[in-house]
């Protein structure tokens, strides 16, 4: 029998172990800094500073055995600062932009939420990996909704009215003057209540085929108290309305069955000059590219959510999370397009102009 790896030597060997290690204590207390979220440990320590667990369970109302336990694990992880000499834990400045403040720039916190939902769907995710079949949207588990809404709020919220549209020639003026536009695949609305608050002349109307989340994005707009959007229930594919001036593709061609359909349909809803925004998570174009933090974040949820999506429905292109400029830019002229331009970017994503 011929061994197709060689014997590792030692270092190897601890290598590999220790990799294992580091990731399974992030699996182990991603958990824990959801618990610390929820429970507002986080923001307590944000607002009283440096503490001891006593203070820290007195100002939560949580049970001092828990916190201490909580706080060893966030400082062996580096989340937080633990002080030997007075017995006391900090939640760095820095830390408390990504953990304990939602209208951070970089607040992440939610995105746990996100991991809790993927493991909630492992056996439905290990059958699909079995039989090829997809699993659509609408049938994760319901953490993963309110999770990615959450997570991408941050984004939509710090660049979408800053640096997104104004990085596409002429939007800006045209929303301001009045424009209409349509946001597809919106969920629980977040980008689209994020652009119709900043937009009072224009009007918007939020698309996404998953009946529960236009229903939370109702609500998310009356309570945002905004009245020139309104939410459908339809498909990439089959949404109505002609002659607009925008539209939007927010983090999810990637993850329909006929992202092409997609864009020919946007295509013919807008006018000779209308212009579509297509945001798409961070990625080179060459797997080699996308072996790092990013690319590694981004291929899980693509395993997990965004392929099997796309495998649920007609077509089934599987675009994957990770399809990268060249790959969009094809896909943009097979639907007609003359071509597609990368407008802008963030760590996390990219953002493109597709061009008639």
């Amino acid at each position: 029998m011929t061994r197709l790896n060689p014997q590792p030597v030692p270092a190897e060997i601890e290598a590999a172990v220790g990799r294992t290690i580091a990731d399974l204590g992030a699996a182990f207390s991603g958990v824990l800094v959801n618990i610390g979220r929820r429970l507002g440990l986080y923001k307590a320590m944000a607002e009283i500073g440096a503490c001891t667990p006593e203070q820290l369970a007195e100002s939560t109302g949580i049970r001092e055995r828990y916190v201490r336990e909580w706080l060893n694990n966030q400082a062996a992880g580096g989340y937080v600062r633990y002080e030997p000499e007075s017995r006391r834990y900090t939640l760095p400045a820095a830390q408390a932009m990504v953990l304990a403040i939602e209208d951070s720039p970089v607040y992440m916190a939610p995105a746990f939420e996100v991991a809790a939902s993927f493991w909630l769907d492992e056996e439905r995710i290990l059958e699909t990996f079995r039989s090829g079949e997809g699993l659509g949207w609408h049938e994760h588990n319901e953490r993963l909704f309110c999770g990615t809404e959450m997570f991408f709020r941050t984004g939509y919220r710090t660049h979408l009215v800053a640096d997104w549209l104004p990085a596409l020639g002429g939007v800006i003026e045209r929303l301001q003057a009045g424009a209409r536009v349509a946001d597809v695949g919106c969920g629980h609305g977040a980008s689209t209540i994020v652009m119709a608050r900043a937009f009072p002349e224009s009007e918007f109307v939020g698309i996404d085929y998953h009946a529960d989340s236009i229903a939370t994005a109702c609500r998310r707009a009356l309570d945002a108290g905004v009245d020139n959007v309104r939410f459908e229930v339809a498909t990439a594919n089959d949404y109505g309305g002609r002659n607009l001036d925008l539209v939007c593709f927010m983090d999810c061609l990637h993850d329909l069955g006929d992202p092409m359909g997609a864009l020919v349909h946007a295509r013919d809803a807008l006018k000779q000059d209308g212009k579509v925004m297509l945001v798409e998570p961070y990625a080179g174009d060459a797997v080699e590219e996308n072996l790092n933090p990013i690319g590694r974040l981004f291929y899980a949820a693509s395993a997990m959510a965004c392929t099997p999506n796309s495998l649920s429905q007609d077509v089934g292109l599987a675009l994957g999370a990770q399809a990268g400029e060249e790959k969009l830019r094809r896909l943009a002229r097979q639907a007609g397009f003359r071509d597609l331009r990368l407008a802008t970017r963030t760590p996390v994503n990219l953002v493109f102009e597709i061009l008639q």
